[in-house]
C-alpha cells in the first residue's frame, strides 16, 4: 500500500496503480446516500489522478454491499441517485472492477454491473429482490443484467427475487471469474493486476452484445415470461412491469432502455402494492420488540425435547434438527415412535431427491435425532415441545408428566392451536416455565410462530420462545391467552362471515373464487379440505357448550363432516378429490345438501355478487382482529398483519387485513358492519376500538408507532 486511507462511507486506499474503494456502512453495506455520495467522489477523484490505472470496489464486513438502505424508504431521495451513480461507475475511463463477496443485493449488484469486471468470492449471494418490495430494479438493472444473462436467467432472478451463488453467477455470465481467495481485497487485487498486465481497459456492460445477438429467440422469451406473469401472479403490479423493461432492453437502444426502466420504476414507486409491501417488509421486523425482551435474555437453549411424532411432531422436529439442535422425541410406544422417525426420514428423502440437500447432509441431521416411549428421556431438554392430540385433558396429563422429568429452568411449550395455555400450566407446579409455540403446518416450512404469553409465563420464558424462532429463521409473534389466539380466533369469524353467506345464497365455489379473485392462494372452503374438516369439526363440538345461543349457527359443514367427507384425505370434502387428485372439483351433492339445509332454516336463497362476498369476509375479519387488539391479544396491528401473511395466505401485496382497511378507510368499514348489523346484530357488532379509530380520523397504522 503507498497512500494513507480517507474517512467516510467509501473509503479510499490506493495500492501502487489500483485505487481500491471499500464501501464501509455497518451493518450490512447499505446504500445510503452518504455511501452513494463518497463512492461518487471516489470515482471522480480517481479520474483524475494519474497515479491510478484501475479503481477496485469491494465491501467491508461479511457484505459487498446488500442493498438498499431500508433506513430512507419514504424519504425524498438524496443525491446522487444510483442510476446517476452506476451510470458514472460505467462511465469511468479506467477499468473498474468489483470483488464481490456476501450480499450483493439490489443497488449492489447494479452497482456491480455497472463496473467492467466482477470477480466473486464462494461466499457471494447476487440478487436483485427488488419485486418483493413492489418495485423493479431501477439503477439499470433490468438492462444491464440482460446484456451478461440473456432474457431468461435475468427474467428469473428479477421475478423470483431469489439470491444466486456464486458457482451459478458464474455459470450465468454475471460474473468473470471466481476466486478461492477469503478476502475479497487478496481476490480484488489478484484479478485486477491480471486484467493490468493484460492492458484491459474499461469494458462496458451497456456495450454487451452476445446474450441478446438472438433477439427473435430473446423477444419469444419474453412474451412468454408476460404470458405466465398474466397468469400466476393475482394482480400483482411490478412483475409485468419487470417484463416490460426487460422487453426494452432488448428491442432499444440502452439509454432509452434506461428511460424505460426509469418511468416503469417510478411507476412502480407510486403503487399501493409499493407501500403495502414495504410495510409487510418493516411489520416482520417489529415483531420481535415486545416488552418481555427488554427485562430478560433467553434461558439455555442445546437441546429440544418434542412429545408426538404425529405429523406436527414431525415437522416440528425437522425445524429444529435443521436448526443444528438435537432433539429427543417420546411417543407412547414403540410403533407410535416408529411412525414418527419415518415421517422425519420422508421429509428429508423428499429433500434429498430434490436435491435439497445431500445424502451426508440429511444423514449429519438425523444423527442429532433420538427416540424414547419414556418421558425420562426429556431431562436433559432446556425445551419440550409437546405436540398431541389437540385436548385439555390429554394436554394437562402430558404436562403433569413434563413437571415430574423436566430439570429445573427448562422452558415447557404446548403447539395448542386454541387451548387455553393458562389452563394447560396449572398441570405444573412452575406455570412461569409455561408458554404457548403455535406452529403452523407444514411446521418445518411455515414462517410463522405464535408465541403465547400465559397469565404466569416469565420474561426468559417468552425471551427463549423467541430465541428459537430466530434459531429456526421463523416470524414469531406474541400473542396473549384466548380461544385461538390471534390467527385462528380472527379466522372462525371471518369463516362464520363465509357460513352465513354460504346457507344465504352464495355457493361455496363463489366464495372461494372471490377470496382467490382478492389475491388468497385458496379460499376457506378449498382451505378447510386441505386441513381437514374433522379438524373444524372437533373445535365447534368443544365450543357447544359455551356457544352464545344468539349467535346464528351454520350447520352446513357439520352435514358434511357426518358422512365422513373431511376434505382431501378423505376423497371428498366440499370438493370432489377422484383418485387422490389435489385440485377439487365442484360437488353437486354438497350443493343439494346447501339447498336442504336453507329449507331447514327457512331462509330463501339471495345473490351475491363478487364483491358483496369480499366486503363482508373482510369486514368480519378487520372488525375481530379490531376486538383482538382492542382486548391485548396482540400488542400492535402490524403484529396482526404478520400473522395473516405469514400464516393464512393473506396477499402480501395487500399489506395485511389491519393496513388493508386503513387503505379503503376505516369509516367505509364500520358503515358496511352497521349496514349488516340490521340483519344480524348479534355478530355484526362493531369492534369499540374500530368505532373509535373510524370516529376520530385515525388509522390501525397510527397505532403501530405507539
Amino acid at each position: 500500500m503507498t497512500d494513507s486511507a480517507s474517512t467516510g462511507a467509501a473509503q479510499t486506499r490506493r495500492y501502487e496503480d489500483i485505487l481500491v474503494v471499500v464501501i464501509d456502512h455497518p451493518p450490512v453495506n447499505a446504500l445510503s446516500a452518504t455511501v452513494r455520495r463518497d463512492l461518487s467522489d471516489a470515482i471522480a477523484q480517481a479520474q483524475t489522478d494519474t497515479r491510478v490505472r484501475a479503481i477496485l470496489l469491494l465491501g467491508a464486513g461479511k457484505n459487498f454491499i446488500a442493498g438498499a438502505d431500508i433506513r430512507e424508504f419514504g424519504k425524498p431521495p438524496q443525491p446522487p441517485l444510483l442510476p446517476d451513480l452506476c451510470n458514472q461507475i460505467e462511465a469511468s475511463a479506467k477499468p473498474v472492477v468489483a470483488a464481490l463477496h456476501g450480499a450483493t443485493l439490489g443497488g449492489g449488484l447494479e452497482i456491480a454491473l455497472a463496473a467492467h469486471y466482477r470477480v466473486a468470492l464462494a461466499s457471494a449471494k447476487l440478487g436483485l429482490p427488488e419485486v418483493n418490495l413492489g418495485l423493479l430494479p431501477g439503477a439499470g438493472g433490468t438492462q444491464r443484467a440482460p446484456r451478461l444473462m440473456g432474457a431468461q436467467a435475468a427474467l428469473d432472478l428479477m421475478l423470483t427475487g431469489k439470491h444466486l451463488p456464486a458457482d451459478a453467477a458464474l455459470a450465468s455470465g454475471l460474473v468473470d471469474v471466481l476466486s478461492s481467495e477469503e478476502d475479497p481485497l487478496d481476490a480484488g487485487l489478484a484479478y485486477t493486476r491480471e486484467l493490468l498486465a493484460l492492458n484491459a481497459g474499461p469494458r462496458r456492460t451497456r456495450d454487451a452484445a452476445e446474450a441478446l445477438a438472438d433477439r427473435p429467440a430473446q423477444l419469444a422469451v419474453v412474451n412468454a415470461a408476460a404470458e405466465r406473469v398474466a397468469a400466476t401472479t393475482r394482480g400483482l403490479y411490478s412483475p409485468a412491469k419487470i417484463v416490460d423493461a426487460v422487453r426494452a432492453a432488448i428491442e432499444q437502444p440502452f439509454d432509452e432502455g434506461l428511460r424505460i426502466e426509469r418511468a416503469l420504476f417510478l411507476q412502480c414507486l407510486d403503487s399501493p402494492q409499493r407501500a403495502a409491501l414495504v410495510h409487510a417488509f418493516f411489520a416482520e421486523r417489529e415483531t420481535a420488540k415486545i416488552p418481555e425482551l427488554k427485562e430478560a435474555r433467553s434461558r439455555r437453549l442445546d437441546r429440544v425435547g418434542i412429545i408426538g411424532g404425529g405429523t406436527m411432531g414431525a415437522g416440528i422436529a425437522v425445524a429444529v434438527l435443521d436448526a443444528g439442535l438435537p432433539v429427543v422425541m417420546v411417543e407412547q410406544d414403540e410403533a407410535a415412535l416408529a411412525r414418527g422417525r419415518a415421517r422425519v426420514e420422508q421429509v428429508y428423502d423428499l429433500l434429498v431427491n430434490k436435491g435439497r440437500i445431500t445424502a451426508d447432509e440429511r444423514a449429519a441431521r438425523l444423527a442429532r435425532y433420538t427416540g424414547a416411549t419414556s418421558y425420562d428421556a426429556l431431562g436433559e431438554a432446556d425445551l419440550i415441545i409437546e405436540a398431541v392430540f389437540e385436548d385439555m385433558a390429554v394436554k394437562q396429563a402430558v404436562f403433569a408428566q413434563l413437571d415430574r422429568v423436566a430439570k429445573p429452568g427448562a422452558v415447557l411449550a404446548t403447539n395448542t392451536s386454541y387451548l387455553d395455555v393458562d389452563r394447560i400450566a396449572e398441570a405444573t407446579r412452575g406455570p412461569a416455565d409455561v408458554l404457548g409455540l403455535h406452529f403452523f403446518s407444514p411446521a418445518n416450512i411455515m414462517k410463522l410462530m405464535e408465541v403465547v404469553v400465559g397469565r404466569h409465563t416469565a420474561p426468559d420464558t417468552v425471551a427463549t420462545g423467541f430465541e428459537l424462532a430466530r434459531r429456526l429463521r421463523k416470524i414469531p409473534v406474541r400473542a396473549g391467552v384466548c380461544d385461538g389466539f390471534i390467527g385462528n380466533r380472527i379466522l372462525a369469524v371471518h369463516r362464520q362471515a363465509a357460513d352465513m353467506m354460504m346457507e344465504d345464497g352464495a355457493s361455496p365455489y363463489d366464495i372461494d373464487a372471490a377470496v382467490r379473485a382478492f389475491g388468497y392462494p385458496m379460499g376457506p372452503y378449498q382451505m378447510a379440505d386441505l386441513a381437514g374438516g374433522d379438524i373444524g369439526w372437533a373445535t365447534r363440538k368443544r365450543r357447544a357448550a359455551t356457544r352464545d345461543p344468539a349467535l346464528r349457527y351454520v350447520q352446513i359443514p357439520d352435514r358434511l363432516c357426518e358422512r365422513g367427507w373431511f376434505g382431501q384425505k378423505t376423497g371428498r370434502g366440499f370438493y370432489l378429490y377422484p383418485d387422490g387428485a389435489r385440485q377439487g372439483t365442484p360437488d353437486p351433492e354438497v350443493l343439494a345438501i346447501i339447498d336442504e339445509e336453507r329449507r331447514r332454516a327457512g331462509i330463501t336463497p339471495r345473490p351475491f355478487t363478487q364483491d358483496d362476498i369480499l366486503r363482508r369476509y373482510l369486514a368480519a375479519m378487520v372488525n375481530e382482529a379490531a376486538n383482538v387488539l382492542h382486548q391485548g391479544i396482540a400488542l400492535r396491528p402490524s403484529d396482526i398483519d404478520v400473522v395473516f401473511l405469514s400464516g393464512y395466505g393473506f396477499p402480501r401485496h395487500r399489506g395485511g387485513p389491519m393496513h388493508y382497511a386503513d387503505t379503503v378507510g376505516l369509516p367505509s368499514i364500520l358503515a358496511d358492519i352497521r349496514n349488516y348489523a340490521q340483519e344480524d346484530p348479534a355478530f355484526w357488532k362493531p369492534s369499540p376500538l374500530l368505532v373509535q379509530l373510524a370516529e376520530s380520523g385515525r388509522t390501525f397504522g397510527s397505532l403501530n408507532a405507539a
